[in-house]
């Protein structure tokens, strides 16, 4: 795939935009010691990481009184998504790469978050970075759908092969293959993907940046 063909790079957001393990873990497991359950275990979690809110709390709490009970927690007063933001750290080669990007490059964010995204972009000032943001809220159905990738082509008038998208979990590589997006899989080397890396930095050199 020659660098010149892509027009347009689409990041995914937790685990490539932003380290969220912590806050993941943190704001989870606020719900589920509400509900009286223990903490996260490790499958839980990472299915947290791939999956929308909704889906991971449907995957916590298959019991539907319990679910109702930690959707309306998780709407409360008490869990003001604000205060879990100091817990993001931006990945530490983010913003000398958007600055290379532009405005040779498109650049779009396709990610299951949902009603928190326009928060976080706000809160680390990464608002005016990206030109469209696509959350789970925007498609029919998210990752491993390829909806959000195809709603990203669409909006740019791009064909897959002028797009990269950079995700790092099991999801994003098949919504990468539905929607025939070229994957840059991030520090996961057992991904199918046409690239590997380790942190955004490492995209300079595949885009001849």
């Amino acid at each position: 795939m020659p660098p010149q063909d892509i027009k347009a790079v689409v990041f995914d957001c937790d685990g490539v935009l932003f380290d969220t393990a912590e806050v993941n873990r943190i704001y989870y497991n606020r719900i589920l010691t509400h509900l009286g359950r223990p903490a996260l275990t490790e499958a839980q979690f990472t299915f947290a990481h791939m999956h929308t809110v909704d889906e991971s709390l449907a995957h916590l709490f298959p019991e539907d009184e319990s679910l109702a009970a930690a959707q309306e927690f998780r709407k409360s007063m008490h869990m003001n998504y604000q205060e879990f933001l100091q817990y993001m750290t931006p990945e530490p080669h983010l913003r000398p790469l958007l600055q290379k990007l532009r405005p040779r490059y498109r650049t779009a964010i396709a990610t299951n978050r949902t009603d928190t995204m326009n928060r976080l972009l706000s809160e680390f000032d990464l608002t005016d970075e990206f030109e469209l943001v696509v959350t789970a809220l925007d498609v029919a159905r998210p990752k491993p759908h390829p909806d959000a990738l195809l709603r990203v082509l669409n909006y740019f008038d791009l064909s897959p092969r002028q797009a990269i998208y950079i995700g790092d979990t099991k999801v994003d590589e098949l919504a990468t293959k539905a929607a025939g997006i070229p994957f840059a899989a991030y520090g996961d080397a057992s991904l199918s993907a046409e690239f590997h890396i380790s942190t955004l930095r490492d995209m300079e050199q595949i885009l001849n940046l």
